[in-house]
């Protein structure tokens, strides 16, 4: 379309029609990757299907662990809003000027904040009132926007109220307390707003409920802003009952560096402490791997790559599981027999209709190939040839492979109740750090677990009697029989300690009466003490107690190493455990350095355009022009001539428009070029490969990452 003008200008041409968005379904990415197979569809559905029930169980167990807080936060709610009808109180007029003021400590992971403020909100919604107004400090310049922001959404919260009002106030009115303690009024004045609730409330004793206001990030928000706000608030909270939430990322002492002692003290703060992030990080690993419900499970490097995103980066639960999701989501894209990985009744079905091709699948699998090699011949013969032998070979192991799965989660457990109390805690505090040493290798051959045997050696006999009754409360846990006979092992050990409890007394009681002093004076007494002390060091005898001692460390020494053995021992890991921590690296671990220059050097990486496909060394015509333009700046040396990098990158731009024939002339192709290659430039500026420079004429600087 062609177009005159009496002067240049740049004119944009709308379409009349709407382009439709063209959707790929996500289940044809599993049959597009490097695994064609025709159970791709069945694969996507058991990933969907195994991935909701872990969500749905990561939100009940955030539900669980956030009610105390929020059960706490809606008592204190509950009595600041009856502190506000309250006049006969003796405080009520010292504190008529005070706002109540929760200090929620949430800690830095940021990032799981808005998940916490969001259950909040619904909380305080569905128990003590329905105004209640979030604010984020980046939506807060000042008083002016904050006062716009606050009214907007508190007229909004309220849906039995007429829109008029809500209109009135946002536009006919200014955003200021007198306009909003008016508005406030006018809707209390009658009627209550429509709350759930077990009794009904006649109009007399009815209160207006009070407006809670959600700080979610304090240390962001501008003094001065904090400031105004509450000394505003304070002289109309006799008229307007207001609440505030400071979510607070460090430190309750944020309040006192933000806010002077004349407006700190117009506020009356109670302070509310979240679950720390390592205890919630432990309580999820506890139910989601630690446990025979899901099926999937990951190794040793897949696990210590998230943690240490977790304890290193960001203490972010929401960011852990989005990184167990993606293992997931890797394991059944990468993965031909993860259709297998389901429950073991499903999984048993499933193996009943393998095709050929799945069956070689199963016999490639290193740890099949392992187990094959320790059969007689005959079996390995009949493993290697009879597809229905392989079958029902299949099923036995995998059924061995949930039976090794209960066990080991419970023997790992009851290690961990022996070695979570020790000094220095050899073997780690966290039972996921136990975890990841047994998935690592055999826990008995490292010095630390030796070590712990020794500490536990030495264990005092309250002790050993606390731990032993939480590991009875384990395996009496479990329904397997072998378990069984272990809790009843126990449970005699513990009748045993019980026991030598009362012969000692027993023993204690002749003692006492059959033996006296028969030395008083200080010189014989202590030399009788050093010969007995001599003669107890040469004579090496044990004592009950002490033997009993060592039968019990022997007992979970042999639990150990029959049960806490690797996943990589075990036939057919490989269906359920995902191991590929590089590729998880990849996507998790930001590297941005590397990412743009792949990106820029290499588009075909990301986008996955087959025309883009090159040699090494190649610049591809239909590229992207950032993408050809850094190439081309990648030739240049420390300073780069404009006018040479124009013509280079005309050159390879050209030869595209050449093949597409288009009817342009010249001098309106250069033009075109020429602002595509400006444009390029300014992108390479924008992301910090070259600058300015007055060195010489027409020329730019490349700069070294992070240079300026």
């Amino acid at each position: 379309m062609a177009t005159s003008s009496v002067s240049k200008g740049c004119f944009v041409f709308k379409p009349s029609f709407k382009k439709r968005k063209i959707s790929v379904p996500i289940e044809d990415y599993f049959s597009k990757g490097k695994n064609e197979s025709g159970d791709s569809k069945l694969r996507f559905e058991t990933y969907h299907l195994l991935w909701q029930e872990m969500k749905s169980e990561t939100e009940r167990l955030q539900e669980e662990l956030n009610k105390n807080l929020f059960d706490s936060l809606i008592e204190f709610l509950r009595k600041c809003h009856s502190g506000f009808h309250n006049s006969s109180h003796w405080g009520y007029q010292i504190k008529l000027r005070e706002i109540p003021t929760a200090a929620l400590i949430l800690g830095v992971n940021v990032t799981d904040h808005d998940l916490i403020f969001r259950s909040l909100t619904e909380a305080i919604q569905n128990n003590v009132t329905p105004y209640v107004v979030p604010l984020k400090a980046k939506d807060c310049p000042d008083i002016k926007h904050l006062l716009q922001k606050f009214v907007t959404q508190l007229t909004n919260c309220c849906g039995d109220v007429k829109s008029k009002d809500s209109v009135q106030v946002t536009q006919k009115t200014s955003c200021s307390m007198d306009s909003l303690t008016t508005w406030y009024k006018t809707v209390t004045k009658k009627t209550g707003p429509k709350m759930p609730s077990k009794k009904r409330i006649t109009s007399s004793q009815w209160q207006p409920p009070p407006v809670v206001l959600i700080l979610k990030d304090m240390e962001s928000f501008s003094t001065k802003v904090l400031q105004d706000f509450i000394i505003i608030s304070s002289q109309h909270l006799h008229e307007f009952p207001l609440i505030l939430i400071f979510g607070i990322a460090t430190s309750p002492i944020i309040i006192h560096r933000l806010l002077p002692h004349a407006v700190s003290s117009l506020l009356c703060i109670e302070l509310f402490q979240s679950l720390s992030c390592k205890e919630h990080l432990t309580t999820i690993l506890d139910k989601l791997l630690l446990t025979t419900q899901f099926p999937f499970k990951i190794s040793e490097k897949v696990l210590q790559v998230l943690t240490n995103i977790f304890l290193y980066h960001d203490f972010s639960i929401q960011n852990f599981i989005k990184g167990l999701q993606l293992s997931l989501l890797e394991h059944f894209y990468s993965q031909p027999l993860s259709v297998l990985c389901c429950n073991l009744p499903e999984a048993k079905r499933r193996i009943n209709f393998l095709s050929i091709s799945q069956c070689e699948d199963i016999r490639r699998l290193p740890s099949f190939r392992r187990y094959v090699e320790k059969q007689a011949s005959e079996k390995q013969v009949a493993l290697l040839t009879n597809e229905r032998f392989l079958k029902v070979e299949t099923q036995s192991l995998l059924e061995n492979l949930h039976v090794y799965h209960l066990n080991y989660f419970l023997v790992l457990r009851c290690l961990h109740n022996f070695t979570s109390s020790l000094p220095k805690y050899p073997l780690g505090r966290q039972i996921r750090e136990l975890y990841c040493a047994c998935l690592e290798k055999n826990i008995w051959d490292s010095e630390d677990y030796g070590s712990a045997l020794q500490l536990l050696r030495m264990l005092a006999k309250d002790e050993l009697m606390t731990i032993l009754k939480k590991c009875f409360k384990v395996f009496n846990s479990s329904s397997e029989t072998q378990l069984g006979s272990t809790a009843k092992k126990i449970e005699e050990f513990l009748a045993e300690f019980q026991n030598l409890d009362e012969a000692k007394e027993e023993e204690d009681a002749s003692g006492s009466q059959s033996k006296g002093l028969q030395k008083t004076d200080l010189y014989h007494l202590q030399k009788s003490l050093l010969e007995m002390r001599e003669l107890r060091r040469t004579s090496k005898k044990q004592s009950k107690f002490e033997i009993l001692r060592e039968k019990v460390v022997n007992f979970i020494d042999c639990l150990v190493r029959e049960y806490l053995l690797p996943p990589e021992t075990q036939p057919l890991h490989e269906v359920l455990y995902f191991s590929a921590a590089h590729t998880l690296r990849e996507h998790l671990n930001a590297a941005p350095r590397i990412a743009l220059h792949t990106a820029l050097n290499n588009p075909y990486y990301y986008l996955k355009n087959e025309a883009l496909k090159s040699e090494e060394g190649c610049i591809p015509n239909i590229a992207p022009d950032i993408c050809i333009a850094y190439k081309l700046h990648l030739e240049c040396s420390r300073l780069i001539n404009l006018v040479d990098w124009s013509e280079a990158f005309a050159t390879v731009v050209t030869a595209a428009d050449q093949m597409d024939g288009n009817a342009t002339t010249s001098e309106e192709k250069n033009e075109i070029i020429h602002a595509r290659f400006i444009r390029a430039v300014s992108e390479l500026e924008h992301l910090g490969f070259i600058r300015p420079t007055k060195q010489k004429t027409d020329h730019v600087a490349r700069l070294t990452w992070g240079g300026c």
